[in-house]
């Protein structure tokens, strides 16, 4: 069975594929041109389903015959800050702008929590997997829970890692190895539920 990666993000691919390593895994432009999705769902798991939907769509018309060894899977991901009132949310990935990078979404938010005059906010990471297969849909979460800090700490990790301190911990996940923050991780939390359901198809 191959698990195709409905993303193109170099952090998303290189922490799924370290936690999958039961299977073959394969982000979704190794096998066919990448492409735009439109992400207009209002939940994770709206916009984890499209993705997934979108991508095994392309992929059976370019590989109809493979289908049935074929799982496209999904991650929509982000952050939540209290302080400001659970945004970014599902627009972690652009909360600087459709064209922004990590770096751009990074200091955007820190410099939203600094408007608060805080130094830091309690806050959470989602993440929902969605699987797509010839014959099913499933989608999953996973949650962490901690502090996200109006600076940056560490350069480690991706995205909003510098900032974030996980709970029961002093250190961001930009300072904290790999192999710990694949433990603690929303994304490691919910593979290991989409595992559950890839060890049933």
């Amino acid at each position: 069975m191959k698990i195709i990666l409905a993303t193109s993000n170099k952090g998303k691919v290189r922490e799924i594929k370290a936690l999958c390593q039961d299977y073959e895994v394969f982000a979704y432009s190794e096998l066919i041109e990448e492409f735009e999705i439109i992400e207009d769902g209002k939940t994770f798991k709206e916009n984890a389903l499209i993705k997934a939907r979108a991508v095994f769509e392309a992929l059976k018309k370019k590989m109809p015959n493979e289908l049935e060894n074929i799982v496209v899977l999904a991650d929509d991901s982000g952050i939540s800050v209290d302080i400001l009132d659970g945004r970014p949310g599902i627009y972690s990935a652009r909360h600087a702008g459709i064209n922004a990078n990590d770096k751009d979404n990074l200091y955007k938010l820190i410099a939203d929590i600094q408007e608060k005059n805080v130094a830091s906010s309690p806050a959470h990471y989602t993440a929902a997997v969605a699987l797509v297969t010839s014959k099913s849909e499933f989608c999953v979460h996973g949650w962490m829970y901690g502090v996200a800090l109006a600076k940056c700490e560490g350069d480690g990790g991706f995205g909003y890692d510098p900032m974030f301190v996980p709970e029961n911990f002093h250190k961001t996940l930009g300072e904290l190895d790999e192999s710990l923050k694949r433990d603690l991780s929303h994304r490691a939390k919910a593979l290991k539920l989409a595992k559950i359901i890839l060890q049933t198809l």
